[in-house]
């Protein structure tokens, strides 16, 4: 089975709906045949470092709002992500342009290590207020699920995987979606938001049963087992 997550590293549903998704997966059953793969999508493709304003701020401007309501938002997602067991500091967050973080993901995928540089970015960011849009921040989370620093460097110095985040972001334009994280099951049923386990849970059971339809359905008249018992 092959899960794509449509997300943002500065998206705070986004790393609720990770975990959420994870501790489904972790009771099912057939966990070890599911495929993740994780697709780019900017909230803000224009967004840039901004010294000295806080994500209150910023979030405050975007929404139209106070900066108190800014805050009180953000102080929702932070009891939110608590109860999935994260930590958010948005005190300590950094903004800024998210390309280069998911060009990281687009590279670390070729090397077989990208759910892990997802699960760094989403920390870096929320927990630790590291700048994901700097490349010292970006060589650290590489260098910490095993890429190799000169590597990454070469690569955030060219335009490398910058097309793989354009075409990511227009098949999420193509299909509709309007906010992440967006999850998409065997490119057929589709969970947007960070739901509970337990719609996670139950989608992933529906679609393994839909693949393999024989597996745990009784045996029909005069069917015989592999071990000679026939009914």
């Amino acid at each position: 089975m092959k899960v794509e997550i449509w997300s943002d590293v500065v998206c705070p549903f986004c790393y609720i709906g990770k975990r959420k998704f994870e501790t489904a997966l972790s009771d099912f059953d057939n966990k070890d045949k599911v495929a993740i793969e994780w697709k780019s999508f900017q909230l803000d493709p224009a967004m840039k470092a901004i010294p000295g304003k806080t994500v209150h701020q910023y979030l405050a401007e975007r929404k139209g709002v106070s900066v108190e309501k800014g805050k009180e938002m953000n102080d929702y997602m932070t009891a939110a992500a608590k109860e999935v067991g994260l930590e958010y500091h948005f005190d300590k967050a950094i903004i800024n342009n998210t390309l280069d973080a998911h060009r990281l993901l687009h590279f670390a995928k070729k090397r077989g290590v990208q759910n892990e540089t997802k699960e760094k970015l989403f920390a870096a960011y929320y927990t630790h207020g590291r700048d994901i849009g700097a490349a010292e921040t970006l060589i650290e989370v590489g260098e910490s699920v095993g890429l190799n620093a000169a590597e990454i460097s070469a690569m955030l110095q060219s335009d490398a995987y910058n097309n793989e985040v354009s075409q990511d972001q227009y098949i999420a334009q193509q299909i509709g979606v309007q906010g992440v994280p967006f999850f998409v099951f065997n490119n057929k049923y589709a969970v947007s938001g960070a739901q509970p386990v337990e719609v996670f849970a139950e989608v992933l059971a529906k679609v393994w049963q839909e693949e393999h339809p024989l597996i745990n359905a009784a045996p029909a008249a005069g069917f015989c087992t592999s071990d000679g018992v026939c009914n």
